[in-house]
């Protein structure tokens, strides 16, 4: 397997992996869409959630069940709800109008897995057929050849070496991380190896650099890792805060995605937030990393804003209802998080122009009314919004996979098909 890293000025020859058909892309459309992934905001258990641990899960509906008022009333006016009752769970609080203004619907995830990577790859077109490798979630969790590789590599001894909750176990260790100058190494339920340092012990620049050790162990070995997160920290004993330093090291891709598509296709990508990092950089011919969601809202509109020259993709990862309330199971958090980005959708809508794409989804759930800390396997919602057109048909089902939506892109654009997903009609 070829593994492509597609920059500003990379020509694809896409054809050599089988991604295409046999006819040609038209001519490309000048348009403009946004692709808005509210982190882990499910919409409901899929149908094999037993099978990882999370029977009766649902992010949206347990949020709206738990806090009230639920102020969401944009979400709702574009068919949030409505895609709740696709799945036969109406959310308290939220509309459900007889004429939304955007089409709606809810996707399953086809892939084997409910972590951040092969969420956003899958919304990206790319389907995996194996998930990605999970660490033992019983201590020690790290194989020792990768341990002892990690150590050899950076003359350190290391902390930790379980599956953790990040917070808690800096923590409990960060004391002795400080004494010691060791590194927190840790999982969870996802496919990753996390690092913790505190700032002042271990610099970003030194964090970042033992990351990609631990990240080309992994891949010279082809153990299947999804992400190797850097976990920067400050503070004092009794008071440590992880920082906005925070940067994850992906997995290669194993093939061309959305991005590379419509790159290839003369389409201007754009990447904001950490949706550089979960692809490795491939496809984009600008990159974004602001942190945290206003940050990240406000260079949307920004690029938005900007005169339109040129077709235009803006794939937005909107990680705070994930990294800040999701995982610490903070249900009034998250929803004041997601009223936050209702209330910033209209100025969107008001930079963009007719014909232009608002498009909002998630990547998994992490349900906050749940037990334990990690993330839900479950549907997820989607809102595509057309300026200046009401939709006649808005219903667009329960879709098999989150993929149909990279394949309606590329539709809409113009650009060739991808190998994955089917073209939704948007009527």
């Amino acid at each position: 397997m070829r593994v492509i890293r597609a920059g500003k000025n990379t020509c694809l020859n896409l054809e050599e992996f089988d991604v295409v058909g046999e006819s040609g892309a038209s001519q490309i459309s000048s348009m403009r869409a946004v692709l808005l992934v509210i982190d882990s905001f499910g919409i409901g258990e899929l149908p094999d959630a037993a099978a990882f641990g999370d029977p009766g899960s649902n992010t949206a509906l347990h949020i709206c069940e738990t806090v009230s008022p639920v102020r969401w009333p944009t979400l709702g006016h574009m068919g949030l709800g409505l895609a709740s009752e696709l799945l036969g769970n109406p959310l308290p609080g939220v509309d459900s109008p007889v004429q939304p203004s955007a089409y709606y619907g809810v996707m399953r995830e086809q892939s084997a897995g409910k972590d951040t990577t092969t969420g956003h790859w899958e919304l990206a077109g790319i389907v995996l057929d194996q998930p990605f490798h999970q660490f033992s979630q019983v201590a020690p969790s790290f194989p020792d050849w990768l341990l002892e590789g990690f150590q050899a590599e950076f003359n350190c001894a290391v902390l930790g070496n379980e599956a953790a909750s990040g917070t808690e176990i800096i923590a409990r260790l960060g004391d002795q991380h400080v004494s010691s100058g060791d590194p927190i190494v840790y999982t969870s339920a996802d496919s990753v190896f996390q690092i913790a340092a505190h700032e002042s012990v271990i610099p970003v620049g030194q964090l970042y650099r033992m990351c990609e050790g631990v990240r080309r162990l992994c891949d010279q070995s082809d153990l299947s890792v999804g992400r190797v997160i850097a976990r920067p920290f400050i503070g004092e004993s009794g008071a440590y805060e992880r920082t906005s330093r925070r940067k994850d090291f992906s997995i290669p891709l194993p093939e061309p995605c959305l991005m590379d598509i419509l790159q290839e296709a003369g389409v201007v990508t754009h990447g904001v937030g950490k949706i550089g990092d979960i692809f490795s950089g491939q496809g984009f011919s600008h990159l974004h990393p602001d942190k945290g969601n206003p940050a990240c809202l406000a260079r949307t509109r920004t690029l938005l804003s900007e005169p339109q020259a040129e077709s235009a993709f803006v794939f937005v990862n909107l990680v705070d209802t994930d990294m800040i309330y999701g995982h610490r199971r903070d249900p009034q958090g998250y929803h004041d998080a997601v009223a936050a980005i209702d209330t910033f959708i209209p100025e969107l809508m008001d930079v963009l122009e007719d014909g232009d794409l608002l498009i909002i989804s998630a990547d998994h759930g992490c349900d906050p009314t749940y037990r334990g800390t990690d993330h839900t396997r479950e549907y997820v919602p989607l809102l595509i919004q057309e300026k200046g057109r009401t939709p006649g048909s808005p219903n667009l089902g329960v879709r098999s996979t989150f993929a149909d939506l990279a394949q309606t892109l590329v539709a809409r654009f113009g650009a060739l098909p991808l190998r994955n997903g089917t073209v939704m009609t948007l009527a």
